[in-house]
């Protein structure tokens, strides 16, 4: 028993072996704090893994080449053919299949046009090719089209020319929305225009040296690693 002096009686007693403890008590947070930490850790090393196995394995790669989509691939989806206008309207230009040496398109006057109606609407031929000799196209034969083609034309225009009229097919084409070209075996430099059930009118002629434009620009050449 101890006594603190100066004071009587026993007031003051400590007894038993234990004694308090000066720090503080442990929390629970800090515990469950430091397990979702550690957990965390453990995920992202987990992801980081995954990811590496993956770059190894070559998907990264193979993920980067259908992001990138080739260029004749893009030029091909722009040569579908537009979707119909509406009556009296004519749908925008679309691109062709390849590019064009520009030096071998010709100019409109060294051109000579076949106009034919492969249609069921009188008086088209004649109406196209005036549209057409105003812009400096020499207009040959005029008239409905031969049996083959004969209300066989869907589109709206099918551009028929051999080896030596490419580029003035391409001239051609230009001229209006979705219409096709079709080579053959004629060595002149003749080109047959053959109007189509979906033909409304030709493009103005802002549209038509727009679309001549996309059709001689030349495709971007891709470099490795780059789209």
């Amino acid at each position: 028993m101890l006594t603190p002096q100066g004071l009587k009686g026993k007031q003051y007693r400590v007894t038993g072996t234990a004694y308090p403890r000066l720090g503080r008590p442990p929390r629970k947070g800090r515990k469950i704090l430091a397990l979702i930490g550690s957990l965390l850790a453990l995920a992202l090393i987990g992801l980081g893994g995954v990811q590496l196995v993956d770059i190894f394995n070559g998907r990264g790669k193979h993920s980067t080449a259908q992001a990138c989509a080739s260029p004749a691939a893009t030029a091909k989806a722009l040569a579908a053919p537009a979707a119909d206008a509406p009556p009296g309207t004519s749908p925008a230009p679309a691109a062709p299949a390849a590019p064009v040496d520009p030096a071998s398109v010709p100019l409109p006057k060294n051109v000579t046009v076949n106009v034919y109606n492969a249609t069921a609407k009188a008086g088209l031929a004649g109406r196209t090719a005036e549209e057409l000799k105003k812009r400096g196209f020499v207009i040959g034969t005029v008239g409905n089209a031969p049996t083959a083609l004969d209300k066989k034309v869907p589109g709206t225009a099918q551009v028929i020319g051999g080896p030596a009229a490419v580029g003035a097919m391409t001239l051609l084409t230009s001229q209006i929305a979705g219409a096709t070209a079709t080579p053959d075996a004629r060595t002149d430099g003749s080109v047959d225009f053959v109007i189509g059930d979906s033909y409304n009118a030709l493009l103005d002629e802002t549209q038509a040296a727009a679309a001549l434009a996309l059709a001689t620009k030349p495709l971007p050449t891709a470099t490795p690693g780059s789209c």
